[in-house]
């Protein structure tokens, strides 16, 4: 028989990573405290079925949470063991927007400093936090020391880029300045069922300059499913520290590339065939670090 499993927290459980990541908790057991951002608009799709859950399984409750007040994190964050911070704009991204992630990241970790419960912050950045420079097409490798450079996502207006790389680097910035345990997920992009339905600003805000992203070995993807698992692990594990880039594959060749559109269908056409020679890029993102992560969750 297991131990009780404690009861941590998943915020923004509305987002698409988030609610899948809160299905696998509840199904291992945990007490779950989803916190979702009060929209003014209509509820999501996941936002109704988060309220359903809440009906019926005795371990989930919802709570409505605004990002950028501090006292409402608090409330939810009460008599977690742990934090999964899924961040995450329904509508997009802009300049605007950029600054409501980074103040929304600051004050999650500053509530979780002020918990007495709180032991382990598992956070969900993105691949594009780390790929975007002038000189990407020269650099051989990619790894967890890499971050993009911001004024060239500025320029480029690669906002959900901008936005994931400042607000996990002011998260990095109070974990440590509060002596907190924290993991960053960089995940590529996510795909899973019904994913074009039920996020698809956030697919379409990823997948900006995604031609330049293939061309140079870095359009990488992973499914939902594994991307929850990894973060379960990177919680339970406590020898865990530091950034996790988080894919399961990379779009090499036109026919994958073909493939991914179809997929994602009908948020974006067909890519353009490329003139450059040769059908096959090089990925160049690198993995070790997930890797040890994944065998050492298969031995125990």
């Amino acid at each position: 028989m297991d131990c009780e499993k404690p009861a941590v927290c998943v915020l923004d459980a509305s987002t698409y990573v988030g609610f899948w990541i809160l299905k696998r908790l509840l199904s291992r057991g945990y007490s779950v405290h989803a916190a979702i951002h009060r929209n003014i608009g209509a509820e999501t799709e996941i936002e109704k079925k988060l309220k359903e859950m809440e009906k019926v399984e005795e371990r989930l409750s919802v709570f409505a949470i605004d990002i950028l007040d501090y006292q409402s994190i608090l409330l939810a964050l009460k008599g977690c063991n742990g934090l999964f911070c899924c961040l995450e704009n329904p509508d997009g991204y802009d300049d605007k927007l950029v600054k409501w992630e980074v103040r929304g990241a600051i004050n999650v970790v500053e509530a979780c400093a002020q918990t007495e419960s709180v032991e382990k912050i598992v956070f969900t950045s993105s691949l594009t936090a780390a790929i975007w420079r002038e000189n990407i097409s020269s650099e051989k490798d990619i790894d967890e020391s890499s971050w993009s450079n911001q004024e060239f996502c500025r320029k480029l207006k690669l906002w959900q880029a901008l936005a994931k790389t400042l607000s996990e680097k002011a998260a990095w910035a109070l974990a440590m300045d509060r002596a907190l345990n924290m993991v960053s997920i960089n995940a590529g992009l996510v795909v899973g069922p019904a994913v074009a339905q039920e996020n698809p600003l956030s697919t379409m805000s990823y997948l900006n300059g995604a031609a330049q992203m293939y061309e140079n070995g870095v359009l990488a993807l992973v499914d939902v499913n594994f991307l929850a698992d990894v973060h379960i692990r990177a919680f339970e594990d406590r020898s865990t520290c530091g950034r996790y880039f988080c894919f399961d594959q990379i779009v090499n060749t036109e026919e994958e590339a073909v493939k991914l559109a179809h997929s994602l269908s009908p948020l974006i056409s067909l890519p353009p065939r490329y003139e450059r020679q040769g059908s096959e890029r090089q990925g160049r993102l690198r993995t070790e670090k997930l890797n040890k992560l994944v065998e050492s969750a298969a031995c125990h």
